[in-house]
Formats: C-alpha cells, sequence, structure tokens
C-alpha cells in the first residue's frame, strides 16, 4: 500500500471494546508484523499493518471534523501519516508504536492544512492557533450549551483577548469564496458575490467640479480668495476677518458674496 492508496470506506473499522488481554495479544501481533517488515522486507505484513491500525488513523482523523476539509480527505492524509510511521520506526529500541504513529499523524494532518488548505499566507504559528481556537470553541459551545464568548476562550487557552480575535480573523480566510457563488446558500439563483461587489464611485463625478473650481480659484483676486481662507480655513468671523486685514466687516461680507457667486456660478456650469 502506498502513500498515494484511496483507502475504500469498507476497510475503517470501528475500534471495539478490548481485554486488557487481547490487547496485549495485538499489540505483540503489530511488533512482530513491524520486525518482519523491516528485518525482512516483507510488504504484506506492512500491508496488514495497516490495515490493522487503520481505526488510529481513523480516531485522529475524526479530531479534525470541526473544520470545513471533507473527512474522506484527512482519513487519507490520516493514513499518509500512517504509512510514514510505519516506514520510520525502529523496532529495536523497543518503543510502543501507537506512542510513535500517533504525532506523526497528526503532525501529517497539521502540515495538510497548514500547507495546502489556507487561501492566505498565514505563519504556523498563528495556523496553529486558529486550529486551537476552533476546537475550543466547539468544545465550550458543547459544555455551556452556548456559543463561548471571545473572553472565555482566550482564558481557556491562556491567550489574549487580541490572539483569540486575531485566530478567529485567520479562520475565516481559510477557504476562499468563489465570486460566481450565490450570495445566499440555499438560493441557488440569488444574486452572485460578483453582483454584490463594485459600485459607482460618487468621488468621479466631483473630479470635473473641483477642476473647474480650481481654475476659477486661480482666477480671484487675492483679496476674495484672502477672505475665504480665513473664513473656510481659519473659520474666523468676518468681523476678525476686517480687523485681519484692515477691511470693514461690511467690506468683507461683499467680497465673501462675490467669490462665492463665482464659485457657485462655475459648479452649476458643470
Amino acid at each position: 500500500m502506498s502513500a498515494a492508496t484511496v483507502v475504500a470506506p469498507s476497510m475503517l473499522r470501528v475500534r471495539r471494546s478490548r481485554s486488557p488481554a487481547a490487547k496485549s495479544q495485538e499489540t505483540e501481533r503489530e511488533r512482530r508484523l513491524l520486525i518482519r517488515y523491516h528485518a525482512e522486507g516483507d510488504l504484506v505484513a506492512r500491508e496488514e499493518l495497516v490495515e490493522r491500525l487503520l481505526p488510529l488513523a481513523r480516531d485522529l482523523a475524526l479530531r479534525y471534523t470541526y473544520t470545513d476539509e471533507p473527512f474522506e480527505d484527512l482519513m487519507q492524509v490520516a493514513c499518509i501519516g500512517l504509512i510514514k510511521a510505519i516506514d520510520r520506526f525502529e523496532p529495536e529500541r523497543g518503543t510502543k508504536f501507537t506512542s510513535y504513529a500517533a504525532p506523526t499523524i497528526l503532525g501529517e494532518l497539521k502540515r495538510h492544512f497548514r500547507d495546502k488548505g489556507w487561501s492566505m499566507h498565514v505563519s504556523r504559528n498563528l495556523q496553529e492557533r486558529a486550529l486551537a481556537v476552533s476546537r475550543e470553541t466547539e468544545t465550550l459551545s458543547k459544555s455551556l450549551g452556548r456559543s463561548p464568548t471571545v473572553r472565555e476562550v482566550a482564558n481557556s487557552l491562556k491567550h489574549s483577548i487580541e490572539e483569540v480575535l486575531e485566530a478567529q480573523e485567520a479562520a475565516a480566510n481559510y477557504e476562499p469564496a468563489s465570486l460566481d457563488a450565490p450570495a445566499a446558500r440555499d438560493d441557488q439563483e440569488a444574486a452572485t458575490l460578483m453582483d454584490l461587489l463594485g459600485g459607482d464611485d460618487s468621488a468621479f463625478e466631483l473630479v470635473e467640479t473641483r477642476d473647474a473650481i480650481a481654475n476659477t480659484w486661480k482666477g480671484l483676486p487675492d483679496a476674495e480668495r484672502k477672505v475665504l481662507e480665513l473664513r473656510f480655513s481659519d473659520n474666523l468671523t468676518q468681523r476678525e476677518i476686517g480687523r485681519r486685514i484692515g477691511y470693514s466687516q461690511m467690506h468683507v461680507s461683499r467680497l465673501l458674496r462675490r467669490a462665492l457667486d463665482r464659485l457657485e456660478v462655475t459648479t452649476a456650469a458643470t
């Protein structure tokens, strides 16, 4: 069985409870098979080991069913990790095989999510935190009977609230959405995301007006430009402007009105 072998559903046997004696016999059987494979290159022994240990791979793959990843894909990745564990295990060390296989399979699953699952570049630490937050959120939801708050998740994981929020935002970008997909999942004839994105930018309508005002501004007499700047940029009253430039309040008022009338004519023309 190669790493690319597809596991048939019929091979996913459910692990039944066994007596200590039965477990010991199975462990001894697995040890002998490992020795046969590594010492003699017996591929039949390797194949039997894979089939016997599929329940272990299945149990570990089930830990990630809270994600949107299809379980069949998770199972295939777990089986690849199982095969790698079998091939790399050193029976002479005397270590229990399952103690070595479990972290190897979990490592393969985590690597799958890190390297192939994310729609955007996310650091390894943030990916692992996002998975931990998602898993803890599901666990707390079951125990509390409701969705946990961000603070509750943060306290449970010994993270700050900011770290949890960052992880949740990263998780939201795990799977890209198709622009051609319906905006409403239950209505295949609904508008697509592409239909809802973008729109006319009202700022474009102001381009010509701004250009016309700029030209008119340049043509204003210096006195009119000055009073406009003091009134609308410096927010001075007409009396304060008059004192600043030495004009009466009445004359300042006439200058402001004349300048504003010119600008108003310009905007109306555009």
